[in-house]
């Protein structure tokens, strides 16, 4: 049955879509996977099929051309009131196609291969990126900036992205301690973050030594394994909201023997600050150096 209405949704777009995506002038680009990928030289109607995505469209000052987003789109605010087209997981075919785009741009790590070949069938074309780090995150930015003829937008974000970086680096390279931090991303159970993550890097380079850090990504604790590890520092962020935080918080202050409890460095802090590959990456990393060094960027003990 969901074959059925693809083929239909794809004949109908044939019919009422497509002439008017070809008459188009069009360039060819390669994506961040090394795909060939053929677009608008002037997109005007771009769906953004992940939240990280949208944000970096927000930064580059191109939030007019966006006719489409995907849910948990919600920063800046803005970005709240745009239509949407289901999770960056499960996106809505059906509603991407009745937004009349001509340019959509993807995600490798989330969005559904199939559905970017649907869309592709439809001759929408789809422009992905795949940002594993902080290098490539600013990578992608200057690429889409590039696809989006905004290049000089670009440049301007990731050099200042790249100073601020730039600046922490500086700052922790004359100190001779790496206090020792565990970084909570789960609750129930407790998750941590291991070497292939964005919160890994950031601690690395804030000046920390990550507790958990291995092969796997996002290693699971029971509390005894975390207490025998005695953090000096203790992180704790989650996709849960309202008063978890507060409430994980308080459960490990139970346990004053624990370095960071006894020297009061547990902190809270803002997920979206972590898991999204966005500028925002970089307000991570300053809020983390001031947490792991606070005698060097006035922070908090």
């Amino acid at each position: 049955m969901r074959k059925r209405f693809q083929k239909i949704v794809l004949l109908l777009y044939l019919v009422l879509y497509l002439p008017g995506v070809l008459s188009a002038d069009t360039k060819t680009v390669t994506d961040h996977l090394g795909r060939t990928v053929r677009i608008p030289v002037h997109a005007k109607r771009i769906i953004s099929l992940a939240p990280s995505i949208t944000e970096v469209i927000f930064a580059l000052e191109q939030s007019h051309r966006l006719v489409g987003v995907t849910m948990f789109s919600d920063f800046p605010s803005e970005a709240q009131k745009l239509p949407k087209v289901g999770s960056y997981v499960h996106l809505n075919i059906e509603k991407i196609v009745a937004l009349k785009p001509d340019l959509c741009i993807a995600v490798k790590d989330g969005n559904p291969i199939e559905v970017v070949s649907f869309l592709e069938k439809l001759d929408i074309p789809v422009y992905a990126v795949d940002p594993r780090d902080l290098e490539a995150v600013m990578t992608s930015i200057i690429e889409i900036g590039d696809v989006l003829d905004t290049s000089d937008n670009a440049k301007k974000l990731v050099d200042d992205m790249q100073a601020r970086i730039s600046q922490v680096k500086t700052a922790v390279s004359g100190s001779s301690t790496r206090p020792k931090v565990f970084f909570q991303i789960g609750i129930a159970p407790i998750v941590a973050i291991g070497n292939d993550t964005f919160i890994h890097e950031l601690i690395t380079m804030a000046g920390g030594y990550n507790l958990t850090a291995g092969p796997i990504a996002y290693p699971r604790y029971s509390r005894e394994q975390v207490l025998r590890l005695a953090p000096e520092i203790f992180i704790i962020t989650s996709m849960a909201r309202g008063g978890a935080f507060e409430q994980v918080k308080a459960e490990w202050q139970r346990w004053p023997d624990m370095p960071a409890i006894k020297n009061n460095r547990i902190h809270l802090v803002n997920s979206d600050f972590f898991d999204r590959a966005t500028p925002r990456l970089v307000d991570g990393l300053e809020v983390l150096a001031k947490i792991i060094h606070p005698e060097l960027f006035g922070g908090v003990q």
